[in-house]
């Protein structure tokens, strides 16, 4: 099945089959990805447990999606384009060769270091490629990665180690984020003090500030590659997972104060990952594709490691701030590396608008071709904006509503493809069932309607619990409305565009 829609037309078509024919239309989607072994059933499951497992039976790894597959055609095809935070400091380019051998390494590295499938491993890093690199490096292995960002508080982290547990911390001596340094180190020091199940702290050198070392806990990211080069084995087979296995927590705010732990499975979150960036952006290999998020996000584990690198993307990963040194940073990247596809938020969008015309004066952003915007709904003079001083006029924007708990994009038009309408998320992506109830769960039909966004039938990206506490999410997600999934109140549906 070829993952893209190109018209209109097709898009009807496919959306109708999707509803229709729901595990025929995933079964194809996923038979586009590498499997070790295929699924015996595609889709079990009831909203009221909730109890949701795609791809019953399937075994994979999602590194070799991401990585191993890519190498003998494209191995020497940039995956990774990092920019760092300073623009003195020389940019890094990673091919896929290059990423898949570091990966292999590092996992070693975290084998060495006593991880095993199923450990649970806080990441607390700067947006260096590194990051990545320890991401894709759990997964190889089989732990669970739970990516912390590197703004929070060593209260939040700890309360993020505490509630998965992690025996392993992955950090730096410190990272820059504009004109500030941050001291990563000393906060995970604090943090740490409250947590018991840590046996083991990597720390990279990114700053070169000078850090406490405890002795028996804490050792240096670049000693421990040395031993790794020294063992004279660089490849690091993947581990065999089970579709349903943990692939990742990753904490939201809780209303209660205390984070939830949205937990992702392998199977079905890199399904519906890989194939929403390649439709929704309609991806062509040879694009530069830039996202502005940070990994510590869902759109920085979906749309900047899992789904680009899952359909053999380049990726622009940028470490510091749109402001920093000055506003036009992000036109300079998009003009040095020749950008296709830009996706970034309305936060951004709308500070950069501040500063008006002079920041984009001189800059060639003629390559690029999508333009795409995520985190919360764009305002119309905001769209606008980005209509005419980035696109041109001539580049479709994709407005793209998801959450955390989604795994991926949602609602969206797809790029060059499906209408747009300024401010409006449009249509629902195929596989995506949704519906507006009243506070009743009584389902609203037509147009110019206001209720709750349910959606009545699961997709591949779905959550599947809140670690270490399930009848939190049953609570949260699936009590509201029956055999419903809640996430949204008081959403309108406008009167255009519509499924005709």
């Amino acid at each position: 099945m070829n993952l893209q829609i190109k018209s209109f037309e097709e898009y009807k078509q496919v959306y109708d089959y999707s509803v229709k024919e729901p595990e025929e239309f995933w079964a194809g989607i996923a038979s586009t990805f590498q499997w070790k072994k295929k699924w015996d059933s595609v889709l079990e499951w009831n909203f009221k447990d909730p109890d949701i497992k795609w791809f019953k039976g399937a075994k994979l790894n999602i590194t070799e999606n991401c990585l191993d597959r890519h190498l003998e055609t494209n191995g020497d095809t940039p995956a990774l384009i990092w920019e760092p935070n300073d623009p003195e400091e020389h940019h890094r380019v990673l091919s896929y060769r290059q990423l898949y051998d570091k990966v292999c390494q590092f996992a070693n590295v975290l084998k060495n270091n006593g991880a095993k499938k199923g450990d649970r491993i806080c990441i607390y890093l700067p947006m260096v490629p590194e990051l990545a690199i320890a991401v894709l490096a759990c997964a190889r292995i089989g732990a669970v990665h739970s990516v912390v960002f590197g703004g929070f508080s060593a209260q939040s982290i700890a309360d993020r180690i505490n509630d998965a547990e992690c025996s392993i911390v992955i950090t730096a001596d410190g990272g820059f984020r504009g004109n500030k340094d941050i001291a990563l180190k000393d906060i995970i020091d604090d943090a740490l003090v409250q947590c018991r199940s840590v046996e083991r702290v990597i720390v990279l050198t990114r700053s070169r500030a000078a850090v406490s070392m405890i002795k028996g806990r804490d050792v240096w990211w670049e000693d421990e590659i040395k031993k790794v080069e020294t063992q004279g084995n660089p490849d690091c087979p993947a581990e065999e997972m089970d579709a349903e296995d943990l692939l990742f927590i990753l904490y939201t705010s809780g209303s209660t104060g205390k984070p939830k732990g949205v937990v992702h499975t392998c199977g079905g979150y890199m399904v519906y990952a890989g194939y929403t960036f390649a439709n929704v952006f309609q991806y062509q290999p040879g694009e530069v594709y830039f996202c502005t998020a940070d990994i510590g996000w869902i759109t920085g584990h979906s749309y900047i490691v899992y789904g680009p690198l899952s359909q053999g993307a380049t990726n622009i990963m940028f470490e510091g701030i749109p402001t920093y040194p000055s506003p036009s940073r992000f036109w300079d990247i998009i003009e040095k590396h020749k950008v296709n596809i830009f996706y970034t938020a309305p936060t951004a969008i709308r500070s950069l608008m501040s500063f008006g015309d002079g920041p984009l004066e001189g800059k060639d952003l003629s390559s690029i071709k999508k333009l795409g915007s995520v985190g919360e709904p764009i305002n119309e003079e905001a769209w606008h904006w980005f209509n005419e001083k980035i696109g041109k006029k001539n580049a479709p924007i994709v407005d793209t509503w998801w959450q955390t708990e989604n795994g991926g994009i949602m609602i969206s038009p797809i790029a060059g493809v499906t209408p747009t309408k300024p401010g409006y998320a449009t249509l629902p992506l195929p596989g995506i069932q949704p519906v507006l109830v009243d506070e009743t769960g009584n389902i609203l039909e037509g147009n110019g309607v206001s209720g709750n966004l349910c959606i009545k039938f699961p997709w591949p990206g779905i959550i599947r619990t809140t670690y270490g506490d399930h009848e939190r999410c049953r609570q949260t997600y699936f009590s509201t409305y029956p055999s419903m999934f809640f996430l949204v109140s008081s959403l309108s549906c406008s009167e255009e565009p519509k499924i005709t």
